[in-house]
């Protein structure tokens, strides 16, 4: 599977971090948005550079002429993670200003998959209504919400839970988190 992640500036970062680990042979295009990198180096132990080995290939948020700007170029799906109020809010209004947004907006026109993991607590109306409108157009909103059914034991197990139901929507098997069976 050929997949974009997208990192924008929300706190989050290892979600986009974990997908990359764990979609290693798959093909994946990574975006970093200039915020992302400093959130990065905040809130995890990586560099944004150590980020981007994680990737096969890499682009700059600004190069709207990357091949993956066009939707000529074959890529099966596209997940920001964490996707910023910023770029919900761009995505929502059509405003193709960045290479996150630009490619979000080929896989609605195109009908491909887009997976937008928010990460912003308490929403607004603003973003309710933006969430709506890219609802609507096609995208699939997986709020960085844990379940707490599989007993997570540390923070890992909170972003392995987040990064599985990413990887659900996708169509990737895994085993990163107990699914539900059930009350017995």
């Amino acid at each position: 599977m050929k997949v974009v992640i997208g990192i924008s500036g929300a706190s989050g970062a290892q979600y986009g971090i974990r997908l990359l680990e764990v979609l290693k042979g798959h093909e994946t295009y990574l975006i970093i948005s200039k915020t992302a990198k400093q959130i990065i180096e905040v809130e995890t132990g990586y560099s944004a550079g150590d980020v981007t080995r994680l990737a096969s290939h890499v682009y700059a948020n600004d190069d709207l002429a990357a091949d993956i700007a066009s939707g000529s170029c074959k890529f099966d799906a596209m997940v920001v993670a964490p996707c910023s109020m910023k770029t919900l809010g761009a995505i929502a209004n059509g405003i193709s200003d960045t290479l996150i947004t630009r490619v979000a907006d080929i896989c609605l026109k195109e009908g491909r998959t887009l997976v937008l993991v928010p990460r912003e607590t308490p929403l607004s109306l603003i973003h309710l209504r933006n969430m709506t409108g890219v609802k609507e157009a096609g995208a699939m909103i997986l709020p960085a919400c844990p379940g707490f059914y599989p007993r997570p034991k540390n923070v890992s197990d909170v972003i392995d839970f987040i990064v599985g139901r990413i990887l659900d929507v996708l169509g990737i098997e895994h085993e990163l988190y107990k699914r539900w069976e059930g009350i017995h």
